[in-house]
């Protein structure tokens, strides 16, 4: 038998092997599909909700003072006033001189940019690690990760407005996440392109990022760095996870760039004048690490999160059965990657969690760690962590299934389970979306009134006008305190209506 003979007869059975599969792989495929398209249906609702929800942002607590700064300072005048008077957080004042530029148009569209900014690069980041990994899956598969990822990072917390509505709060702390995704985004494709100028474009970009997080956003800052350098430890090219220098080139611009930033920020004025505001206070080891149980066991206490897994488990679980077999193959990480992919995240959480922990006790004392919106620096990384286990787990539980052969209603079982609880997970946050549009809406309504009210009397002359506080997602309002020279919320207010002063009706 000749060699051409031989290629056809392998050639022959290959195919019929994969006749074979095609069954399985059909079936597997719709129930996938249609899980995801169930998933991506129930989420888009509820971030649908969320997005809507900010058409009915009023101003409250630290909105008052950047509207009327970036009204009567601008872009420019707000930024300069962060660094000289407020905590030199340019980067922060900036952003928001934009936001707040043209009236409250800025806070009512942003909730929208947010939900499809990180959306959108959430899809685009899961394609480039599969890619990696020689593997591909759905899209729209893809797309139903990304949005429970969404989900439950937005509501499943407990400051679900300050993390979503609330301007300040997203602008440091929601923001910089999307913005450095973005920027590794570029990175990674700057490097498959292998054009020199591009990769170097990449990383003065990734330079202007750096420090622009850097006065962003501390936490985030210091969560990122130890992500970021860790990441440049593991791309070292003698270790054979990176095959070139420039994976620890750009995770080293990246945090060099960030400490610049984070330094500036430090020595800057403002910050100089809040740190002599709120002298630091005596603090012991133990208090921060109550503050840090404190916080891990009102995440645990949150089952929810377990969704990202379940998430995770239908993208491995389509990466295992509905690949061919060679980009199965592929796609199983050396021995050596696979450990560290495993082991690293948990180290790395647990330390972000106590660094968040010990600023927040820092800066705000024994109730610091209940400023969750905070935790939004380490809580999306966590659960995309979660998520990674969940991919890590399913493909194991897809290739299982794929060698052992096992019943066509085997992998369509499997699916449609873990659809299940990914969908409960969604479901268990009905409650608290439908709570967060009613007090957003209802608010919105009778703030309106109010602000008529306030503008007809300003319009007749009134330079004292009365101001009924409006809380809403635990923020500060107007007369939080009886000292009305301390009342900043009630200065500020009186400062976006153009009044001398405001008082309780």
């Amino acid at each position: 038998m000749n060699s051409s003979t031989t290629v056809a007869a392998d050639d022959s059975a290959a195919a019929a092997r994969s006749a074979a599969d095609r069954p399985e792989r059909s079936g597997a495929r719709r129930a996938l599909l249609w899980t995801a398209g169930t998933i991506t249906a129930a989420t888009g609702i509820l971030l649908a909700v969320g997005s809507f929800l900010g058409l009915y942002v009023r101003p409250t607590s630290d909105d008052w003072c950047a509207a009327w700064k970036s009204r009567d300072m601008g872009v420019f005048g707000i930024t300069s006033d962060f660094y000289n008077t407020q905590n030199g957080r340019v980067t922060n004042a900036f952003l928001s001189g934009i936001i707040y530029s043209d009236g409250l148009a800025g806070i009512k569209i942003l909730p929208v940019i947010l939900v499809v900014t990180m959306g959108i690069g959430l899809v685009l980041i899961g394609r480039e690690i599969l890619r990696a990994f020689g593997t591909r899956a759905p899209l729209l598969l893809l797309v139903a990760v990304a949005m429970v990822l969404e989900t439950l990072l937005f509501f499943a917390g407990t400051r679900s407005y300050q993390v979503l509505l609330w301007t300040p709060a997203t602008i440091s702390h929601t923001m910089p996440f999307i913005i450095a995704l973005w920027a590794l985004l570029f990175g990674i494709w700057a490097f498959r392109t292998g054009r020199k100028a591009l990769r170097n474009s990449a990383l003065v970009l990734t330079a202007v990022v750096g420090f622009a997080i850097g006065t962003l956003s501390e936490p985030f800052t210091v969560v990122s760095c130890v992500l970021v350098g860790t990441a440049a430890l593991v791309c070292l090219p003698r270790l054979k996870v990176a095959r070139s220098w420039y994976p620890f080139t750009w995770s080293a611009v990246y945090c060099a760039a960030a400490v610049i930033g984070l330094t500036f920020l430090y020595t800057s004025p403002g910050a100089r004048w809040r740190r002599a505001q709120t002298p630091p206070t005596k603090m012991s080891v133990g208090d921060v690490f109550k503050d840090y149980f404190h916080i891990w066991d009102t995440i645990l206490h949150q089952w929810i999160y377990l969704g990202a897994i379940a998430a995770g488990l239908l993208l491995g679980l389509a990466v295992a059965l509905l690949a061919p077999r060679r980009e199965s193959a592929a796609a199983r990480p050396p021995a050596a990657m696979l450990r560290v992919i495993f082991v690293l995240p948990v180290p790395l959480m647990a330390l972000c969690t106590l660094l968040v922990a010990y600023a927040l006790r820092s800066g705000y004392g024994p109730t610091g760690w209940t400023y969750a919106r905070t935790w939004m620096n380490f809580m999306i990384p966590l659960v995309i962590a979660l998520c990674g286990y969940g991919v890590l787990l399913g493909h194991w539980a897809g290739r299982r299934i794929a060698e052992r052969r096992a019943p066509r209603l085997v992998p369509i079982v499997a699916t449609v389970l873990v659809g299940a609880f990914a969908l409960s997970a969604t479901a268990a946050l009905v409650p608290s979306v439908q709570k967060l549009a009613v007090s957003t809406v209802y608010r919105s309504i009778a703030w309106d009134k109010q602000n008529a009210k306030i503008r007809s009397e300003i319009a007749k002359g009134e330079t004292d006008v009365a101001y009924k506080p409006m809380y809403i997602g635990s923020l500060a309002e107007p007369f939080f305190t009886k000292n009305y020279q301390r009342d900043w919320v009630a200065q500020c207010t009186s400062k976006f209506y153009g009044v001398d002063r405001i008082h309780k009706p």
